[in-house]
């Protein structure tokens, strides 16, 4: 079944046959050479000042990635934003908003600069979305896993997010980025926390999409050798070293 173990396998195998053949995964699977993407950055959801704090801290980073879904959020939107005035923001509700809270917040998402909000409402009862007004972009996470999700997202969603530990691993990834994009859906792609190894194949889906959030070695204490390389324009592709 589609999940994280299956990616691990799918991954490996594509790492396999570029091997074989003394090829890049990219050049197996018909994509054009992988360049860096920024990656969102991700606070964790905390009292206002430490997430003030934790925004000040990276506020050199372009892009960050706040983690909310609690009905007072707003005095931690507005800290983050405070302590990192320039950054592009997105925001993580992880299914913890009612219809409700998200209606009452959303005119405020877009005084405060915010670009993406992902997953408002529990996949379970996110058809109160139909209809509703979406002044900032709604991206489906848990409501999105593969191809066969895309059809109960209609009406709902402006954009996807694509993990491979959702996907079952890069075969399915590319499949559902190419089916989305079809269907009018913009591309976000995000991960689990893991390291550069669980990244790399996500590089790949990851080129060109809206969004990027794929800053799971930089949570990390420790990663793997031959790590992807981050600096001011984003995540590098993997050396044939680490994967593909």
């Amino acid at each position: 079944h589609a999940g994280a173990a299956r990616n691990a396998v799918d991954c490996a195998l594509w790492d396999l046959e570029a091997r074989r053949a003394g090829k890049r995964v990219w050049e197996l699977a018909g994509l054009d050479a992988p360049k860096p993407e920024v990656t969102a950055y991700t606070l964790s959801l905390d009292e206002p000042a430490a997430m003030e704090a934790q925004a000040a801290k990276n506020a050199w980073r372009p892009l960050l990635k706040i983690k909310l879904g609690t009905p007072d959020d707003m005095p931690r939107l507005e800290a983050v934003r405070r302590g990192a005035p320039a950054s592009k923001i997105i925001v993580d509700a992880n299914e913890g908003w009612s219809a409700e809270v998200y209606a009452d917040l959303a005119p405020h998402l877009v005084r405060l600069g915010v670009a993406l909000v992902e997953q408002p409402l529990p996949a379970g009862l996110d058809e109160a979305l139909i209809g509703m007004e979406r002044p900032v972009p709604v991206c489906a996470d848990e409501s999105c896993h593969d191809r066969a999700s895309l059809p109960g997202l209609k009406g709902k969603y402006d954009v996807v997010n694509i993990k491979l530990d959702k996907t079952g691993g890069l075969t399915e990834a590319l499949e559902l980025r190419k089916a989305a994009l079809a269907e009018g859906y913009r591309v976000m792609v995000g991960c689990m926390v893991g390291s550069s190894l669980a990244m790399a194949p996500a590089v790949l889906v990851a080129q060109g999409a809206m969004i990027t959030d794929l800053d799971g070695p930089l949570l990390l204490g420790r990663d793997r050798d031959a790590a992807l390389h981050y600096d001011e324009a984003g995540v590098h592709p993997s050396s044939a070293a680490l994967w593909g």
